[in-house]
């Protein structure tokens, strides 16, 4: 079963000026990132605008995720939903196309309680072979995850781990902690990755290393081979772009900085806009601090 570790980026969703999939792109930055190290490719999570999409497009991306990466790294799918039912679909669905693993979120905007919750993870991993990534972000979905209940569902044969963006290092310490000791736990804060390292986190799950994957897979490489002080310094140069994400509204500044360094990241599927032109600006100073342009 698959543990997983290492520096996935959390791909985008290229799309063209009418806001179409741009696959072609999307190939594109697949190649970009495993050219520059990383360890595995997560297709459709938050920074790939899950929520909008339909199952017919996330197909679409899966299969060409899948057949780009052509077995180099393994392809997670994030296969999040409100519902218990259309989660299954989806993920059923990513198992068709040949991926990996998926993630599955909480469900966001309801909120279920504790036993709903582990009912509805439940379902999802016994409807697949797959291994299943859990995926907890409660700044956006209002939906919390206990320790005690991730590690109930760690318990499962193919919940192999749970990708973190709370932020809380107590937390996730936690998760460690009362779950077994194969169980995985990926940093979902790109500012938090070498401190998720230094409490036993496996790796991470990235928006950044769409833009800068070497120096993110550095934090990770570095600290892998004992060199703890290159591990924090490649930590300390990644922080600014990530503070970046707030200077329009999300998950549009990693797109953008994509279209500035010569990628195609294309704009975000409305209402999220373009970034003003003043912070447009800000973002090509910070990527040439990166010597990204």
């Amino acid at each position: 079963m698959l543990t997983p570790s290492g520096i996935i980026p959390a791909l985008i969703t290229p799309l063209s000026a009418k806001e179409e999939l741009n696959l072609k792109a999307l190939r594109k930055l697949t190649n970009y990132v495993i050219e520059n190290g990383v360890h595995g490719v997560f297709a459709s999570g938050s920074q790939g605008e899950f929520w909008a999409f339909s199952a017919e497009e996330k197909l679409r991306i899966w299969e060409a995720v899948v057949d780009e990466t052509n077995q180099r790294v393994p392809v997670y799918a994030g296969t999040a939903a409100i519902t218990t039912r259309e989660a299954v679909q989806l993920t059923q669905a990513a198992e068709k196309a040949g991926v990996d693993a998926v993630s599955v979120l909480t469900p966001y905007f309801i909120n279920p309680n504790g036993e709903e919750l582990y009912e509805h993870f439940r379902a999802i991993a016994a409807s697949t072979r797959l291994p299943v990534l859990l995926y907890t972000n409660p700044d956006r979905t209002g939906v919390k995850m206990p320790a005690a209940l991730v590690a109930r569902l760690a318990q499962i044969d193919n919940i192999v781990g749970i990708k973190d963006s709370s932020g809380d290092l107590t937390l996730a310490q936690e998760y460690l902690s009362s779950a077994p000791a194969n169980f995985s736990l990926v940093m979902g804060r790109d500012t938090l990755i070498f401190s998720g390292l230094l409490h036993g986190a496996r790796g991470a799950i990235a928006a950044t290393a769409n833009v800068v994957p070497a120096l993110v897979v550095k934090i990770y490489e570095c600290f892998k081979r004992g060199d703890i002080a290159g591990s924090l310094k490649a930590q300390e140069a990644l922080a600014p772009l990530r503070l970046a994400f707030t200077w329009g509204t999300f998950p549009v500044v990693i797109k953008e900085a994509l279209d500035l360094i010569g990628m195609e990241g294309g704009p975000c599927r409305a209402p999220v806009g373009a970034m003003s032109a003043a912070q447009r600006e800000r973002l090509n100073n910070l990527l040439k601090e990166l010597n990204l342009i």
